[in-house]
């Protein structure tokens, strides 16, 4: 099996035009046409991991971080990034990152949180903008179904649970080939009418290329009249952060101590705690404090994530509960939900958990 494979299978999970525009994710390191012996999944690519990797006979690397972040303008070995990548060049190991496109898959790293917490009823807490696009395109009436059902296969006309979703206008259209065009009907030189229907579906934007394929490899014209927009509508199914709820309400001294428990973290630091019970969660793996405004909005009794600072605290305004549990421990969970999902995958595949603690924050 090929990396660019596994990749294939990974970016099903979590398509990359879905990460945030600052991150970098993707192949960072590696032939994408070698042949993949194993692959090891951890949150960091360390050196440690790299040897991790060599020794359990893994050339691929699915990270949740990404090891280069910013540009690389040497390879020296003068500091911890440039020495793993040297060390993962020199023993021919693909490194592939998958962070903020698995942040905001639906079933990616909140996904995870919300499940160890054991929270219903999830919901995008922060949909990402502009993941909606739409496709008009005129087809001879008698070859409309056929477009139609290959644009439906491409992944076109899917609408939260419903698929097949298309919007269809019977007309006539008009056209006049040159003496270069070849038309499948009318002569060129001559004003053709045909009767027209104007097929119109959504689509999400990592499907474009495919169904612009679907469209151009069924469509009977010389000349596809197409057109393709952006929609300003929400993708709820697509974005940062979760809500959910509990199933039995807790109080907020009872309900940390189940949360220290089962997110395995040695540290809570928290707001003040408000007199009522904890329904609503809210959830963000990594640094979140830029999701307070929102969990409020949201009616969350508590937010949970990583990397508050001291004044972060103070917008929770007895509102609800803040709960900095740690960047790496809500998101410590999302190397178990890569190899479940890879191991069904490929089910015939050595895809390996990383041993490796990279938590570089300690507690005494």
């Amino acid at each position: 099996m090929l990396i660019q494979e596994v990749i294939n299978g990974i970016e099903e999970l979590a398509p990359l035009p879905y990460a945030e525009d600052f991150d970098n994710v993707g192949l960072l390191v590696g032939d994408k046409n070698n042949e993949a012996s194993g692959v090891l999944v951890c949150l960091d690519t360390l050196e440690e991991v790299i040897d991790e990797a060599i020794e359990k006979n893994c050339n691929l690397i699915v990270s949740f971080h990404p090891i280069i972040f910013s540009g690389l303008k040497k390879i020296t070995g003068k500091n911890y990034v440039e020495r793993v990548v040297h060390k993962a060049i020199k023993n021919d190991i693909a490194i592939y990152a998958i962070h903020t496109a698995l942040d905001n898959s639906f079933v990616g790293v909140n996904a995870k949180i919300c499940e160890v917490l054991g929270l219903k009823n999830k919901q995008v807490l922060i949909p990402q903008k502009h993941t909606i696009k739409k496709l008009l395109t005129f087809v001879p009436t008698k070859e409309a179904n056929k477009v139609r059902e290959a644009l439906f296969d491409a992944g076109g006309g899917s609408i939260g649970n419903y698929d097949h979703c298309s919007f269809n206008v019977e007309g006539k259209g008009s056209f006049k080939g040159n003496e270069n065009s070849s038309p499948i009907v009318g002569e060129k030189g001559k004003t053709h009418y045909e009767e027209e229907t104007q097929i119109g579906i959504t689509f999400p934007k990592h499907a474009e290329a495919k169904i612009l394929k679907a469209l151009f490899n069924n469509h009977p014209y010389e000349e596809v009249a197409f057109e393709i927009t952006t929609l300003e509508n929400s993708n709820q199914h697509i974005g940062i952060g979760m809500i959910g709820e509990l199933e039995t309400p807790q109080n907020p001294a009872d309900f940390l101590k189940f949360v220290k428990e089962h997110m395995q973290t040695e540290c809570i630091r928290h707001s003040k705690l408000i007199d009522k019970k904890i329904k609503k969660v809210a959830v963000l793996g990594g640094s979140g404090a830029f999701g307070i405004s929102s969990a409020i909005a949201s009616g969350a009794d508590i937010y949970i994530t990583g990397d508050v600072k001291y004044h972060d605290f103070y917008k929770a305004e007895n509102k609800m509960i803040i709960a900095d549990i740690g960047h790496y421990e809500t998101e410590q969970f999302t190397k178990s939900l890569l190899v479940e999902y890879l191991t069904k995958k490929f089910t015939n595949f050595a895809v390996v958990l990383s041993v490796c603690n990279t938590n570089p924050v300690k507690y005494l």
